[in-house]
C-alpha cells in the first residue's frame, strides 16, 4: 500500500481561480512499464516564481514535457490564462505563451548566438527568404542589453563555455516575450555571480507579470527566489506550500518520504602509496605548470571558477586533449597518455562534467551505455556473453537504484539522475583504481547526492583514489 502525507497548501496562496496563470489538474501519463504521473496537480500564480521540487524521477520532466507540448496527458486537464490547453507540439505552448529553459543544454554548435536564439524567427527579405543579418544582430544586442548579457551574439555557440551557453539559453527563453516561463536547473552550470544575475532577471520578470516554474536541487536557492513550491514524489503530488515557511528538513521530507537526520555520513579511509602523479603538465593557453598527486584511499578536491581550467587539466590527464608538456605517473610508472583508451588501459576512468555531451549514447538502452569501456571482459571468442552483461548491469543498478523499468530502456528516458547513476555503473562495472568525478553531482537530488557521496566514500575505503 503506498501511503502520501499530504502538505496542505497554505490559505493565502489559494486565492480566486483568475490569480492562477496555470491550474494542472490530475494529470496521468503511463509509459510501458511504469506510470511516471499519476494524478498530478500544480497551480502556479500570475507574477510568481514557483518551484517545483522532487528526487530524480519523480515526474517533474514528464509533467513539464507535457505543458510544453512535448507529451500529451492521459488523463487530466491543463488550464493556461483561464482557457482549457490542448497542445500538440512544442511550437503550439510557444504561440500560446509558454516557453522553456531546458537543463540539457542543445544548441546548434556552428550557428552564431543571434542565430540560435531566433532560430525559425529570423527577420529576412520578403519571399527570398534571405536572413538579414544586421537586423538579426541588432535584435539580439537590444535583448542582451536588456538582461545586461555581455556576449558577443555573431560568437559561435560551438566557442562559447558552458556558463555563457546557459545565459544564451535564458536569453532565448525571454526572447519569445512569454507569459510563463519553465526553467530547469538554469543555475547548474554557472558561476555564483552569473547566478545572482539571472536572479535578477527572474526579479524584472516578476515585476513584468511573467510567472516562472523553477525546477532546482540546490535548496537554498528557494528562499532566495521562489514564492511557492510545489513537491512530486513517484510520480504522485504531495503537496504545495508558501516556500519562506518550509525548512529544508520539512521539504527534504516531502521529498524523499522519510526524514534524513544527515545529507551525508562522511568517512575516513586508510591513506596509502600514491597511486597518481602530475608533475608541471601544460596546455598554453589552457593551463600551465599543474602538479598534484593523489593517494589510495583519498579524494582530492579541485575547486574553481567557470573557465578556471579544472576540467581541462582532468580531461588532458585523460586522453581527451594532448597537454604540451609534463609528465603524469601512475603507481610509480612513468605513463604516456594519448587517448581515453590509453587512460583506461592504465586504470583511469572519467564521469565527465556533461553527461548528454559527452558521456550517453541517447538512443541506445540503459545496459547499452554501462558496458562500452567493459566491453573486453565480456566477450568470449569473439561474441558478447550477454548471460554475463545482465547479471552484473543488473547488480549495479540495483546497487545504485536506478529508476527504470528495464534495462534495455532508451536512456534518453530516464530522468537526469539516473542517467547519471548509468554512467557511475559504467565505471564501477570497469573498476578502474584511480576515478576522476567532473561535477558527479550536478542535476541530482538531495536523496541522490547521498547515495554518490557514500559510494565515492566506499570507493576510498577499497584503496580507490579519487
Amino acid at each position: 500500500m503506498f501511503l502520501v502525507k499530504i502538505y496542505p497548501i497554505e490559505k493565502e496562496v489559494i486565492g480566486m481561480s483568475n490569480d492562477y496563470i496555470l491550474q494542472m489538474e490530475n494529470i496521468t501519463k503511463e509509459f510501458p512499464g511504469v506510470k511516471a504521473l499519476d494524478q498530478v496537480q500544480l497551480h502556479v500564480r500570475k507574477g510568481t516564481v514557483h518551484a517545483l521540487m522532487g528526487e530524480n524521477g519523480a515526474g517533474k520532466s514528464t509533467l513539464m514535457k507535457i505543458l510544453i507540448g512535448i507529451y500529451t496527458p492521459d488523463q487530466g486537464v491543463v488550464r493556461f490564462d483561464g482557457e482549457e490547453l490542448k497542445l500538440a507540439n512544442i511550437k503550439n505552448a510557444l504561440d500560446k505563451g509558454i516557453s522553456m529553459i531546458h537543463q540539457e543544454l542543445s544548441p546548434i554548435p556552428y550557428m552564431t548566438v543571434a542565430e540560435n536564439i531566433f532560430l525559425g524567427r529570423e527577420p529576412s527579405y520578403g519571399f527570398t527568404g534571405w536572413v538579414k543579418s544586421k537586423e538579426l544582430e541588432e535584435k539580439t544586442k537590444k535583448l542582451f542589453e536588456r538582461l545586461e548579457i555581455k556576449i558577443d551574439p555573431r560568437e559561435k555557440m560551438c566557442n562559447l563555455s558552458i556558463a555563457n551557453t546557459q545565459m544564451v539559453e535564458i536569453a532565448k527563453a525571454i526572447s519569445y516575450q512569454s507569459k510563463l516561463i519553465i526553467m530547469d536547473e538554469p543555475t547548474s552550470a554557472i558561476t555564483e555571480k552569473e547566478v545572482n544575475h539571472l536572479f535578477k532577471i527572474i526579479r524584472g520578470l516578476k515585476k513584468e507579470g511573467v510567472s516562472i516554474i523553477y525546477i532546482t536541487h540546490k535548496m537554498d536557492e528557494l528562499a532566495q527566489i521562489t514564492d511557492e513550491l510545489t513537491v512530486l514524489r513517484d510520480g504522485k503530488y504531495v503537496g504545495t506550500r508558501v516556500s519562506e515557511q518550509t525548512t529544508k528538513e520539512q521539504l527534504i521530507e516531502m521529498m524523499v518520504g522519510r526524514e534524513l537526520t544527515q545529507v551525508f555520513n562522511k568517512k575516513t579511509a586508510e591513506i596509502k602509496e600514491i597511486a597518481l602523479t602530475v608533475n608541471s603538465v601544460t596546455k598554453k593557453g589552457w593551463f600551465e605548470d599543474v602538479s598534484f598527486h593523489v593517494r589510495k584511499g583519498e579524494i582530492v578536491g579541485f575547486a574553481g571558477l567557470m573557465g578556471s581550467g579544472r576540467t581541462e587539466v582532468m580531461e588532458s590527464i585523460f586522453g581527451v586533449h594532448s597537454y604540451e608538456s609534463g609528465e603524469i605517473y601512475i603507481h610509480g610508472q612513468k605513463k604516456v597518455i594519448r587517448s581515453p583508451q590509453d587512460a583506461i588501459q592504465s586504470g583511469m576512468g572519467l564521469l565527465t562534467e556533461d553527461r548528454k555531451l559527452t558521456g550517453l549514447f541517447l538512443p541506445l538502452s540503459v545496459q547499452d551505455n554501462m558496458i562500452p569501456v567493459n566491453i573486453d571482459q565480456y566477450l568470449n571468442k569473439g561474441f558478447l556473453n550477454r548471460k554475463k552483461i545482465q547479471a552484473e548491469c543488473e547488480k549495479q543498478s540495483e546497487r545504485l537504484a536506478i529508476k527504470t523499468p528495464s534495462l534495455q530502456q532508451a536512456v534518453r528516458l530516464l530522468s537526469g539522475g539516473n542517467q547519471q547513476k548509468a554512467l557511475i555503473a559504467r565505471w564501477l562495472l570497469r573498476d578502474p583504481d584511480i576515478l576522476i568525478l567532473d561535477e558527479p553531482t550536478r542535476g541530482i537530488d538531495v536523496g541522490a547526492k547521498s547515495e554518490i557521496y557514500n559510494l565515492i566514500f566506499d570507493l576510498a575505503q577499497k584503496g580507490k583514489a579519487l
